[in-house]
């Protein structure tokens, strides 16, 4: 990527809209913050630099953020054009492009961005709009033409009169700027609108007055760039997030028989040929190794680690815990903090029963264990290697290698003479 371009994310606002006391950028998008998929935009593109405009409860979302970005704090939150000045006062010195994205569009993809730059580089434009056509554009700002059908302005919906709503080219918000261009118009803009807030969108009516070069680049698919500003809209990209995390694992060789009912967070990781049945959920910092059946109704959580050809069946809730090769565990069971050998099996109905009223304890079934069904293991324990459990057992206490135990509590079962 050119060097001589910096990527500026603003991420100030409050989204009063999602009626929240989450900064709207940290609510999370198939288990990620979806200002996490801006900045994993940016990587892709190779920009070297980048700037984020925080604002409303700034020290929260700046713990997510890492050291790829510097942080600008907008102190009053009076509007996108106040937010740019803002990040201008770290590039006194910086001659080049500014790439203007914002924090609440999580879908954007690389080639989209990409084609934008390289429209504005090829052409020497001081500012390339991505822009895009709806038949029912409500809740976006619309995009102003001269008789020459040049781009002579952007108007906000709230502002907008009858005839410019009847508007279908919309502005999505996504903007390169030339810098000194974009600098001039800043110190122009006032705040003539409905809200008093400085508009970003007011430097393009300003370019064109003083003869700056304005030109766009549309967009196939508007979803793409579709802003957060509500929960239904968080529902919608989550669903189109989801279908994109689905659609890569396919492809990556794995059986997901039905994809509109399983939901399967950012950053898992799933190896080849391994078959997910229907309503599967599988949270964030899950590790699924190959040739692994899963489902249906299962719930796979958080720090759950699965090794290869394991068998999870029907209504399943696994949290924290690490599960070793061909083992099977079929029908209902919760299994927690539990460290899972070889080639073990967990009957119907097994629950280990991590939590003793003040805090999560830790059970150990090594290689070969046979778990009957509805046996309760009480945590702390440890099942030794090929140990059995009969059906209805509570065990309270270790067990030995190759012994059996049953009851409540359960106690070794004495061999027969």
């Amino acid at each position: 990527m050119n060097k001589d371009i910096v990527a500026i994310i603003l991420a100030a606002g409050k989204g009063l809209r999602m009626k929240s006391q989450i900064p709207k950028v940290l609510h999370p998008i198939c288990s990620r913050p979806m200002i996490g998929y801006v900045l994993d935009l940016v990587k892709e593109l190779k920009i070297n630099r980048v700037i984020t405009v925080l604002g409303y409860k700034h020290e929260e979302v700046r713990g997510f953020l890492d050291a790829q970005t510097e942080v600008v704090v907008q102190k009053k939150l009076i509007g996108t054009a106040d937010a740019l000045k803002t990040a201008l006062g770290n590039l006194k010195n910086f001659k080049g492009a500014l790439l203007v994205l914002y924090g609440d569009t999580p879908l954007l993809k690389k080639e989209t961005i990409n084609k934008l730059l390289k429209y504005h580089f090829d052409n020497n434009l001081d500012a390339t709009l991505l822009t895009g056509h709806l038949d029912k554009p409500t809740g976006y700002g619309r995009i102003l033409r001269d008789k020459y059908l040049s781009i002579c302005g952007i108007v906000e919906e709230k502002d907008a009169d009858d005839f410019q709503k009847d508007i279908k080219e919309i502005n999505t918000g996504i903007i390169c700027f030339n810098k000194d261009r974009l600098m001039q118009a800043l110190k122009c803009v006032k705040p003539n609108n409905r809200k008093r807030e400085y508009y970003l969108t007011d430097t393009i009516k300003l370019i064109y007055k003083s003869g700056g070069l304005i030109d766009s680049v549309q967009i196939s698919d508007t979803n793409e760039a579709m802003g957060i500003n509500s929960r239904l809209e968080l529902a919608q990209a989550n669903s189109i997030m989801q279908r994109r995390i689905n659609e890569k694992f396919m492809l990556g060789g794995i059986t997901i028989i039905d994809p509109g009912s399983t939901f399967i967070s950012y950053g898992t990781k799933i190896g080849q040929d391994t078959v997910i049945y229907p309503f599967t959920v599988i949270e964030k910092d899950v590790k699924i190794g190959r040739c692994c059946f899963l489902g249906p109704f299962i719930h796979l959580r958080e720090g759950t680690n699965i090794k290869d050809d394991i068998v999870l069946g029907n209504f399943l809730e696994i949290v924290r815990s690490n599960i070793g090769p061909k083992t099977m565990a079929k029908h209902f069971c919760y299994i927690g903090d539990t460290k899972i050998g070889k080639r073990v099996n967990i009957g119907a109905g097994a629950v280990t029963a991590n939590f003793d009223g003040k805090g999560k304890n830790r059970t150990v079934i090594k290689d070969d264990a046979f778990i009957g069904s509805d046996t309760v293991l009480v945590a702390p324990v440890e099942i030794g290697k090929a140990a059995k459990t009969g059906a209805g057992a509570v065990v309270i206490k270790d067990t030995r290698d190759k012994s059996t135990v049953v009851g409540v509590p359960a106690k070794p079962l004495k061999e027969a003479k």
